[in-house]
């Protein structure tokens, strides 16, 4: 059977990042992150567009078919921008620090994360998934692109203002100042009243939907219960086991948990499931019925570890990140 060559082939076919090859046949002139792209732009005065994604991202694989793969709206990335395409699993470094600037110009942030840089890569605007078509009071994706441009070329020096005033914010957050001595009593007290005070007594978990497993808080309140022997603690503990155990966030046939809930009622997962999520929740699961006693709590912690193994487990031994 014979297949027919790609249209196109972009820079990410020499690439090693699963997310970088799904690119590299799309019609948008994609670079990795390096010197080349950073060079280009700063030769031809373009601003940069990076849009940072995984493999497993429903949203990241939704956009590229809309909007990747579209030649209309690769053209206008191709003619005004210099495109780099970053998996964040390869570099959770340069993921973070873009992460935090889209959250504090969206107020909000996800993946695909998608942001534009001045030529010296400096963030002036940025959000998550941009949808090809205007709704919800929302532009076009192309829209978006066609007003960066030319803001870009009519008002560069206010775009370069903006985007040394977010870059020099950003490193003023990242230089957190480093505490010398144990932790102390208070911030013990400070995070198991704010655990208590978000709290869902209904449906369990902290806070309202999208409710991602709350792995690490759910680790700290059973210490602090196994060493107080605290009963208010019990029941955020139990609810929110047994509530994530009984829904649909839970793989109910094959084990393990997928990445989040998008309701209140654990009942409606977002499909991908994490190695490091599954890791984590089977460590509190494990430790809830060390604490309790609770034979579903075990059951749960086999079945996820059994879910990993059979699953995630690569065939030279390793483990994939995520499916």
């Amino acid at each position: 059977m014979r297949h027919e060559a790609p249209k196109h082939t972009n820079r990410l076919i020499h690439e090693k990042s699963p997310y970088l090859l799904q690119h590299a046949h799309n019609p948008v002139d994609w670079f990795p992150w390096g010197e080349e792209a950073f060079q280009k732009a700063k030769a031809e005065n373009k601003p940069v567009f990076i849009s940072i994604g995984y493999s497993t991202c429903h949203w990241c694989h939704v956009m590229e078919r809309e909007s990747f793969e579209d030649e209309a709206t690769a053209a206008i990335l191709n003619e005004h921008f210099v495109s780099i395409k970053v998996d964040r699993e390869e570099r959770p470094d340069v993921d973070q620090i873009y992460m935090n600037a889209v959250m504090l110009l969206a107020g909000q942030g996800g993946w695909p994360l998608n942001l534009f840089l001045t030529p010296d890569l400096k963030p002036f605007f940025g959000g998550t998934y941009f949808a090809p078509q205007a709704r919800y009071g929302r532009p076009a994706f192309s829209t978006v692109l066609q007003d960066v441009s030319r803001i870009w070329k009519t008002q560069p020096q206010e775009v370069e203002k903006a985007g040394s005033q977010l870059a020099a914010y950003l490193a003023k957050g990242q230089a957190v100042p480093r505490a010398e001595g144990a932790l102390g009593e208070s911030l013990i007290r400070q995070v198991r009243q704010a655990a208590l005070a978000t709290f869902d007594e209904k449906e369990g978990g902290f806070r309202s939907a999208p409710k991602f497993p709350p792995s690490m808080l759910l680790g700290f309140l059973l210490r602090l219960y196994a060493k107080t022997k605290d009963a208010e603690l019990l029941s955020p503990i139990t609810v929110t086991l047994d509530k994530m155990a009984q829904g649909g966030i839970y793989d109910q046939v094959g084990g393990g948990f997928a990445r989040y809930s998008t309701d209140d009622e654990w009942l409606v997962p977002h499909f991908e499931k994490m190695l490091y999520d599954n890791a984590l929740l089977a460590k509190a699961y494990l430790e809830a019925y060390q604490v309790t006693g609770r034979e579903e709590y075990a059951r749960v912690a086999r079945e996820t570890f059994a879910y990993l193994l059979r699953d995630m487990r690569a065939p030279e031994g390793g483990f994939y990140s995520a499916e």
